[in-house]
């Protein structure tokens, strides 16, 4: 869901200087607000805030300190909006999530629901050869998963069939929904 929503997110504002940051590039957030800066208006995302907090005390300069920095470095005329995601609200930092101006919104995206997983298939499958009764069975029983968990199993099945030199088939979505879950 953060990924998709993302991404929807910045294609949904063309104009705007987008900057997304993911795992480890979060160290370089300094440099991506003051690039955000010079071009505005400008969005820069931080994909999994989560890992701010298990980088606490690996540097000499805490990542924690350089992303609290990068948000309030930004002046009140700035045109800059960062949007961070995590799947792990319970280890962010308090000095991040707990102080007012810093974080002005938090959205859940709770994981799709039955209907909203059986068009994440069809979607990640729109070019393999399910049938709708396999694909719909899949997706019901997948259920608590997430877009990407779709999106792996689409991937996973068709390197199944490659791998024994042949397109993939209802029985290779089975198996490896199995394998997944």
């Amino acid at each position: 869901g953060k990924t998709l929503t993302v991404r929807h997110l910045l294609t949904a504002t063309p104009d705007v200087t987008a900057i997304v940051l993911t795992g480890s590039s979060i160290q370089f957030v300094s440099a991506a607000a003051e690039i955000a800066r010079t071009f505005q208006p400008a969005i820069v995302v931080l994909e999994d805030i989560d890992l701010v907090a298990m980088q606490r005390h690996s540097s000499p300069q805490p990542l924690l300190f350089e992303v609290l920095d990068a948000l309030d470095g930004l002046g009140g005329d700035a045109d800059v909006a960062f949007v961070m995601t995590t799947n792990r609200v319970d280890v962010l930092e308090r000095a991040l999530a707990e102080r007012p101006g810093r974080v002005d919104l938090a959205v859940e995206i709770p994981l799709p629901a039955a209907q909203e997983r059986r068009r994440l298939f069809r979607r990640y499958a729109r070019d393999l050869s399910f049938s709708d009764e396999t694909l719909t069975a899949a997706a019901d029983r997948a259920e608590g998963t997430t877009g990407s968990f779709a999106k792996e199993l689409m991937r996973r099945t068709v390197l199944r069939a490659i791998g024994e030199g042949r397109e993939p088939g209802d029985a290779d979505l089975v198996a490896e929904l199995e394998r997944l879950l």
